[in-house]
């Protein structure tokens, strides 16, 4: 009888553990996702250089085209039908519309246009970030879909992650803003707007994670359907054609060895799908960014789209950490600093000797 007791506690037990342990563990996972969510904002160096290569982005774009604004954007574009019947539905919506009702007049388009170069050198600076951002983002998306033709994929990309910008705080660090704020007291560590604060910043940067991880790994398994990728000779392909072979002499260099082509065209595709994986453990991630980083880089250079790759590259500055931010930061300050030390005292000279 004591070992049917004994048997029955002891399988009792296992039941209570076995219950007891999952119930434990997601408990555990709350509480760890609740302090995540709401006790302090997360990659804020990461989402102010996100801000910064934005805003370089937008300006390095107008600035690009400044000298051709009219010819691409404004009246001189009208040869391809889109100041009468625009292809994108942006310039049909009242708030986006402004650059479409101004692209037939040169001077009033100009003044727009000078004014969004304003308002992207604001964006850099993080002045005044909460006004700034949404009158930016409501220029920005009505210059770029005024002319559907001169667009690119990464416009979809720098418009989505610019409305999730509305819910983050990128400004905190870098910026004028954060030097504006340090003066003053804000909200107490656990206030109740403090903490809904942090839980939209932190969920906004959950949502723009995942909406690389989307584009990266659906990217990589919709090439691994194609034959130019499963065959190896994608890259071959685009870069010796007119529109995106820009550099012909570096174009033929980078493809003349066969098997550095399909190295590449396959590299790209492991390295799209294996991203979001990647991501979770340091070693790798530091592979993957460094990869991806050569990857965007490649295209800017050897495609001629500069523009797109920099606005990747900005969003994916949110997978370093923020001590590593830091430590580049304060390392370009203390080179700084040396050389301003050095600049600042003149050099010293050997005293003369005096012969006898």
């Amino acid at each position: 009888m004591n070992r049917v007791a004994q048997f029955g506690a002891f399988v009792w037990s296992l039941i209570v553990v076995a219950v007891r342990t999952p119930i434990v563990t997601i408990g555990k996972g709350l509480v760890f996702f609740e302090n995540w969510l709401l006790v302090s904002k997360k990659s804020l160096y990461g989402l102010a250089v996100t801000r910064i290569l934005f805003g370089v982005t937008g300006l390095g774009l107008l600035l690009a085209n400044f000298s051709t604004r009219l010819y691409t954007f404004g009246p001189g574009s009208a040869w391809n039908g889109e100041l009468a019947e625009p292809v994108s539905d942006f310039p049909k919506i009242w708030i986006f519309s402004l650059f479409h009702a101004v692209a037939g007049d040169a001077v009033l388009y100009t003044v727009c246009y000078v004014a969004l170069m304003a308002l992207a050198v604001l964006f850099i600076l993080g002045w005044r970030f909460r006004i700034v951002l949404p009158i930016f983002f409501v220029g920005w998306v009505g210059f770029i879909e005024a002319n559907d033709m001169v667009g690119d994929q990464g416009d979809n990309m720098f418009r989505i992650a610019m409305i999730l910008l509305f819910f983050a705080d990128p400004a905190a660090r870098w910026s004028l803003d954060a030097r504006r704020r340090a003066k003053r007291e804000w909200f107490a560590e656990e206030s109740g707007p403090r903490q809904i604060g942090n839980a939209l910043h932190n969920l906004a940067l959950i949502a723009l994670t995942a909406q690389v991880m989307f584009v990266y790994a659906s990217g990589g398994l919709y090439k691994a359907s194609g034959s130019p990728w499963s065959e190896g000779y994608a890259v071959y392909n685009p870069l010796h054609t007119m529109r995106f072979g820009t550099w012909p002499v570096l174009s033929d260099l980078v493809t003349t060895w066969g098997p550095m082509v399909a190295v590449a065209s396959w590299g790209s595709i492991i390295l799209q799908v294996a991203f979001p994986l990647a991501l979770l453990s340091r070693p790798t991630r530091i592979i993957a960014l460094f990869g991806i980083l050569g990857f965007h880089i490649a295209i800017a250079v050897l495609m001629g789209l500069p523009w797109f790759s920099l606005t990747m590259i900005a969003i994916d500055s949110i997978f370093i950490r923020d001590r590593s931010w830091q430590k580049v930061s304060q390392g370009v300050k203390d080179r700084w600093r040396a050389a301003m030390g050095r600049a600042a005292s003149p050099p010293t000279k050997a005293p003369v000797e005096v012969s006898a």
